[in-house]
């Protein structure tokens, strides 16, 4: 009797460790989650204040191009005012990476512009940070997943639902967005 007692008792501690250890992984994985979105958010940013400087060293330049630079504009505050899901805010990103497509094939047509050490210093500081913004794209997908599978593996996701940790969506291309499938190209 004694034995079948220290067993059960065995087996509550075990389970309740099991718990605790659960519970806990899924508060790690949704912080982590938030902390990859915030740094993927931090890179973003340092692109939108890089596309007013780029602009106004092309203006100079490519003058009568004027639609193509009010697009960049328009589409860079449209990223930067996007809010709601991450599907929201990828839509948005994907319509200012397209457009930065457009404002670099300006410089084909603009040899001076190519030759202007401003407009090379910002390329390079660009091209940087499109690397910053894949790194944290993949950096938050990859907690994505692991919180995602954690919520549908058995057991753990009998804690996770019952404390209400959800499912986080993937920062991803839109399907028939082949502009921002190619990456912005910075290099003349």
């Amino acid at each position: 009797m004694q034995t079948v007692l220290v067993i059960i008792v065995v087996l509550i501690v075990f389970a309740g460790l099991y718990f605790l250890a659960t519970y806990n992984k899924f508060v790690m994985l949704r912080n982590r989650v938030k902390e990859a979105g915030s740094d993927m958010e931090v890179q973003m940013k340092r692109r939108y204040d890089l596309i007013p400087n780029l602009v106004e060293t092309i203006k100079g330049y490519a003058a009568h191009e004027k639609n193509t630079l009010e697009a960049v504009i328009k589409a860079r505050n449209s990223a930067m005012q996007a809010t709601g899901t991450i599907a929201d805010k990828a839509n948005a990103e994907n319509v200012l990476s397209g457009t930065l497509k457009s404002l670099f094939a300006l410089s084909e047509s603009y040899p001076n512009l190519k030759a202007n050490t401003n407009f090379l210093e910002l390329q390079k500081e660009l091209a940087d940070t499109e690397n910053k913004i894949q790194a944290s794209r993949r950096f938050y997908n990859s907690n994505v997943f692991v919180l995602n599978t954690k919520l549908e593996i058995f057991p753990s996701n009998l804690i996770g639902n019952a404390f209400g940790f959800t499912k986080q969506d993937f920062f991803k291309l839109n399907e028939n967005e082949q502009t921002a499938k190619d990456p912005v190209k910075v290099s003349f």
